[in-house]
């Protein structure tokens, strides 16, 4: 009988590590397609030497990368371009691609922010649909699948101020007799706003009095607007803050298929980044994580936070508008960017574009800004020369 129950044991745990192993993605290599051919568009050197790059691409040019009919699905996206960041500010490259002949775009974004850097800096960054690779932040790498049926497009503009010289790409897609129906198209917004804090000030932790609280969403920053069936599956969020306090109270409030009140409400910022407790640390997963932090006094500064849903996305039939507080109940003023990263079953416009002016950031607080501070809290406080800067003001 022992004999019987351990050979049950081991065949149940043989099926069990073999459809794992099914649903594996190692296993799905395995499996020979039909009708399916690897394809590319690229910058190579069609002459045969090594000039692989498109060259001198002036200020407001815009330039077709891929431009191929029928269907098929971009698996993959290599891009560098020189000069450095230091010179050429890769929030002021536009990449747009255009899905099934649409003359809209389906995703609009500064090249930099798409990929998983903000700003006008370069960083490594590491995740499994995007990534920012060495050394810090030289080259742009996407995965994620981008289906058509009739045909893709994808052009980038310079908006730079200054010439590309060098634009280096390889776009590697299957062609296919036909897609799925059931594939959604991919979509990728970028949004970018200053926020407003509270008339009566930047209330958060309670530090200026009682808080109010938030219900309905108003006034919540907005990572996607979208009209139409699909699921969204992530997001990269650029937080540039001007106080050392803490910026991240903030409850992501997710309005589906047309809800006044929204099903989805978060508990914090960092926990809707699988994060906890306020972290100001390095950290990448593939699905989540901090690629870049604030080195400075609390958090103040930069910080770039992302979450890709590859396991759990939200889905929607009709519509899902996706936001987030800036601080609890929305009391912080804070420079803040955005990609949002969805499909949708029909390739859709997108909400707006920004120009090179509304997308330049705020500048970063310096040490004079804040000593600037503490003179004017001094001079109110009596301006005793031993003033430390925690004392309470007389009443």
């Amino acid at each position: 009988m022992k004999k019987i129950v351990v050979l049950l044991i081991i065949v149940f745990h043989a099926g069990f590590l073999f459809s794992q192993q099914v649903n594996n993605e190692f296993f799905s290599l395995t499996k020979i397609k039909e009708d399916v051919k690897s394809k590319r568009v690229g910058s190579w050197d069609q002459a045969g030497g090594n000039a692989d790059c498109l060259k001198d691409i002036k200020d407001g040019d815009k330039v077709t990368i891929m431009d191929v009919e029928g269907a098929g699905v971009i698996n993959h996206i290599w891009i560098t371009i020189a000069p450095g960041a230091d010179v050429l500010n890769r929030n002021d490259i536009v990449i747009r691609m255009f899905w099934d002949g649409n003359s809209y775009p389906s995703v609009e974004s500064p090249i930099g922010p798409f990929f998983g850097n903000g700003w006008d800096e370069t960083y490594n960054f590491v995740s499994a649909p995007l990534a920012v690779s060495p050394g810090w932040g030289k080259s742009y790498v996407s995965y994620f699948a981008m289906p058509f049926a009739n045909g893709a497009k994808i052009e980038i503009e310079n908006q730079s101020g200054v010439d590309i010289s060098a634009f280096y790409f390889n776009i590697d897609y299957l062609e296919l007799k036909e897609i799925d129906s059931d594939c959604g198209r991919f979509h990728a917004w970028y949004n970018h706003e200053l926020t407003e804090a509270l008339p009566d000030g930047e209330n958060e932790w309670g530090v200026l009095g009682e808080q109010g609280k938030n219900l309905d969403g108003k006034g919540n920053y907005l990572f996607a607007d979208i009209k139409g069936k699909g699921h969204f599956v992530g997001v990269n969020y650029y937080v540039n803050c001007p106080t050392t306090m803490w910026y991240g109270e903030g409850d992501e409030m997710v309005f589906i298929d047309g809800e006044k009140t929204p099903s989805i409400v978060g508990t914090g910022t960092e926990d809707f980044f699988n994060t906890s407790w306020c972290p100001k640390e390095i950290f990448e997963h593939p699905y989540f994580g901090y690629p870049r932090v604030n080195n400075e006094t609390g958090w103040l500064g930069r910080t770039h936070v992302y979450r890709f849903m590859i396991n759990d996305p939200f889905y929607f039939s009709k519509s899902c508008r996706f936001t987030i507080e800036h601080g609890h109940n929305n009391a912080l003023t804070l420079d803040l960017a955005s990609v949002a990263y969805w499909y949708q079953q029909n390739a859709s416009p997108l909400p707006r574009s920004f120009s090179k002016e509304e997308r330049k950031p705020m500048p970063a607080i310096a040490p004079a800004q804040i000593h600037l501070w503490r003179d004017s809290w001094r001079r109110e406080h009596g301006e005793k020369s031993t003033l430390w800067g925690n004392e309470k003001k007389d009443k």
